[in-house]
């Protein structure tokens, strides 16, 4: 029996087909040796800072997962009560420039559009309806986009942390190829770009620790802890990072997805402090410890990169948009407010679409407690007004 005729091949050419445009492009060539140079590049796969227990969710966590995931009485808790309310972000509302100079609005999940010293920077752009390479499947937005991409306006630059899809969206992708902006993203992701029709001069693709420079800007991919790809076949073949921004006045740094490890203080020493940071404190859970952080980590990654005291603000992100882990939909605002308070930290809590500016008055309403249900506060270490620690309690009458 020849290959061609072999009863697998059917099997395989199914699969194949099943493999629509929004998985990317695997890295190939100069690209692909580039890759191989790399530091951070070792037994034939990108190696994560200090190393992990788990580069990404074992099938051990993974069946574990499942037994809570579909529970109907915590499937309920992970997803709004109400309608999530949603800024109705305009053009005129970024049109003046901030008086500040520094001028952050959060779209939801890990999507902030920052105005910095006369730039505008995309940080994790994602439009679509799902995160996923499926139109029919695949988590689903919570809220609406506060704003269409076409009615944003110009941006100078989109950064990408990393190749996950509620973080690289392929729509998104292909309609931002269609202005003038420039593409930042960590080594091995401009394969992706590319085979959605972004020009190849318009990328930077960095490894952790260079830097490109953007309309004034300067951005630097630093490293993170987590892991990347968009289909079974995950070769670890494309970087992932945070990103330090610096422009003559300002400072700011987006966390990407990330577990906690120690090389936030080296990134705080060389790039900060922040003006502002934008840290991923959702999709936690103890099944990938390693990989996403809890709000006390990522108060923790924020204090390590002002050097060990509070300064700046601190904006929460991805959280609040997407359906992706087993913890209730508002346990990490709830809980990011309550570290903050005790860390004596600023942070902002604005809806989706509601642009701030770090030095004047921040959004602080929990707004979320009106569409949540009633939630556990495990982490809370006494008794206070609506429940004792570890009981249901309902945020919105606190």
């Amino acid at each position: 029996m020849t290959g061609a005729d072999s009863p697998q091949r059917p099997l395989r050419d199914k699969l194949r087909g099943l493999r629509t445009a929004a998985f990317g492009a695997d890295p190939a060539g100069e690209r692909m040796e580039r890759i191989r140079r790399s530091p951070n590049f070792a037994d034939g796969v990108f190696q994560n800072p200090e190393g992990t227990r788990s580069a990404r969710p074992s099938s051990g966590s993974m069946a574990g997962l499942m037994k809570t995931y579909f529970r109907k009485e915590e499937r309920v808790l992970r997803a709004p009560a109400g309608t999530v309310p949603v800024y109705p972000t305009t053009l005129a509302d970024t049109a003046e420039p901030p008086a500040s100079g520094l001028r952050l609005t959060w779209m939801g999940h890990s999507t902030v559009l920052a105005e910095i010293d006369g730039s505008r920077v995309l940080f994790d752009p994602v439009w679509g309806e799902r995160c996923s390479p499926f139109g029919f499947a695949g988590p689903k937005r919570l809220h609406p986009v506060p704003v269409p991409l076409a009615s944003l306006g110009d941006v100078d630059v989109v950064v990408i942390s990393h190749d996950h899809y509620d973080h690289l969206d392929m729509p998104t992708v292909r309609a931002l190829a269609a202005t003038r902006a420039l593409f930042a993203v960590p080594l091995g992701v401009g394969a992706h770009l590319e085979h959605w029709g972004v020009p190849q001069d318009r990328i930077r693709e960095l490894d952790w620790n260079e830097s490109t420079e953007v309309a004034g800007l300067t951005l630097t991919a630093t490293p993170a802890r987590h892991f990347c790809g968009r289909g079974l076949r995950n070769q670890q073949h494309t970087l992932w990072a945070s990103w330090a921004v610096a422009g003559p006045e300002h400072r700011i740094f987006h966390s990407g997805d990330t577990g906690y490890f120690e090389g936030f203080r080296d990134i705080g020493a060389v790039h900060g402090p922040f003006d502002a940071t934008m840290i991923q404190i959702g999709a936690y859970s103890p099944h990938w410890p390693d990989i996403h952080m809890t709000p006390e980590e990522g108060m923790r990654a924020h204090l390590d990169l002002q050097g060990g005291s509070p300064h700046g603000v601190l904006l929460p992100i991805h959280w609040g948009t997407f359906n992706l882990a087993p913890h209730a939909w508002a346990e990490p605002a709830e809980w990011t407010r309550d570290v903050a308070g005790q860390a004596g930290q600023d942070a902002a809590f604005p809806c989706p679409g509601e642009p701030f500016e770090p030095t004047a008055a921040l959004p602080d309403i929990p707004w979320w407690r009106s569409v949540s249900r009633p939630i556990a506060v495990p982490w809370r270490p006494a008794a206070e007004p609506g429940g004792l620690r570890g009981a249901e309690v309902a945020p919105a009458l606190q």
